[in-house]
C-alpha cells in the first residue's frame, strides 16, 4: 500500500509543482477552459500516473477516474473560483480534494482504515494545544503587554513599518515562535541563537537608520517576549509530553 501511495503522490507532486509553470497557471486563470495548458496539465497527470504504475492493466481504469477527478477539481479551483481574493485558501482546498481523491484511489486496491484512536490521542491533543498557544495565544499576550507602551505614549508609530504589509509583523512573530518551538523540542539550541542573530541583522539594521531609540527598545522588547514565551511553551510541552509517555 505504501509503495503505491508514494508513487501516486510523486506523480501528483511532479504534475502540480514541477511540470506546471507559472506561465501555464496564468494562462489557465485568464483563458479558463480555452487554455491549452489546462488540458495538457491534465494529460501530463494521467501520463505520470501510468508511468509510475508501469502501465499495468489493473490501474488503467482507476487512473482514468483519478485523472478525471483532477480535471473536475482544477476546473473548480483554477477556473470557477479563480476570482476568490485569498488564493491560499483555494490552494489548500485544491490540494485537500486531490489527496482525498488519491486516498479513494488507494482504498480501491487496499482495504485500509484510519485508526482514529492513534490519530487523536493525548500526545496529539497536547501538541495541538501547544501549537495554538505558541501561535495565537502568545500573540495576544505580547500585544497586551506592548499596549502599555503605546497607551503611555512612549512609542509613536509614525516611522514604524510604513512600507510593511498588513499583519506581516504578526505572521513573522508566529513563524519565529514556531521555529523556536521546534528547535527547543529537538534540543537544537544553536538554531535559536541563529534565528535571533538573523532577525537582529535584518530588523535592527532598519531601526538603526531611523535613529529612534524608543522604537528600537519597543521592537527589542517584543522580540525578547516572543522568543521567551516560545521557549517557555516548548519547555512545558516537553515536560508534559514526557509525563504522558511514562504514564501511558
Amino acid at each position: 500500500m505504501y509503495e503505491l501511495a508514494i508513487k501516486i503522490i510523486l506523480a501528483h507532486v511532479l504534475g502540480d509543482f514541477v511540470l506546471q509553470s507559472n506561465k501555464a497557471v496564468k494562462d489557465i486563470c485568464q483563458k479558463g477552459f480555452h487554455s491549452i495548458y489546462f488540458y495538457s496539465h491534465i494529460a501530463i497527470h494521467g501520463l505520470l500516473l501510468l508511468i509510475v504504475t508501469g502501465f499495468q492493466k489493473q490501474f488503467i481504469l482507476p487512473i482514468f477516474l483519478l485523472t478525471l477527478s483532477h480535471f473536475l477539481i482544477d476546473s473548480l479551483t483554477k477556473i470557477v473560483f479563480k476570482s476568490v481574493k485569498y488564493r491560499l485558501y483555494i490552494f489548500i482546498a485544491d490540494q485537500l480534494f486531490h489527496f482525498l481523491a488519491i486516498g479513494i484511489f488507494i482504498s480501491y486496491f487496499y482495504d485500509y482504515q484510519l485508526d482514529w484512536n492513534y490519530l487523536l490521542n493525548n500526545q496529539i491533543y497536547l501538541f495541538l494545544l501547544a501549537f495554538f498557544v505558541v501561535t495565537n495565544g502568545v500573540s495576544v499576550i505580547i500585544k497586551l503587554i506592548l499596549n502599555k507602551f503605546t497607551q503611555d505614549d512612549i512609542i509613536h508609530f509614525d516611522n514604524l513599518d510604513k512600507k510593511g504589509k498588513d499583519n506581516a509583523g504578526k505572521v513573522i512573530g508566529i513563524l519565529e515562535r514556531l521555529f523556536i518551538f521546534g528547535f527547543v523540542c529537538l534540543n537544537f539550541w544553536e538554531g535559536v541563537g541563529f534565528l535571533l542573530a538573523a532577525k537582529s541583522i535584518f530588523r535592527f539594521g532598519d531601526l538603526k537608520e531611523n535613529k529612534d531609540l524608543k522604537l528600537t527598545e519597543y521592537i527589542l522588547i517584543g522580540t525578547l517576549l516572543s522568543f521567551g514565551f516560545a521557549i517557555l511553551v516548548a519547555t512545558i510541552y516537553i515536560k508534559i509530553a514526557a509525563y504522558l509517555t511514562n504514564n501511558s
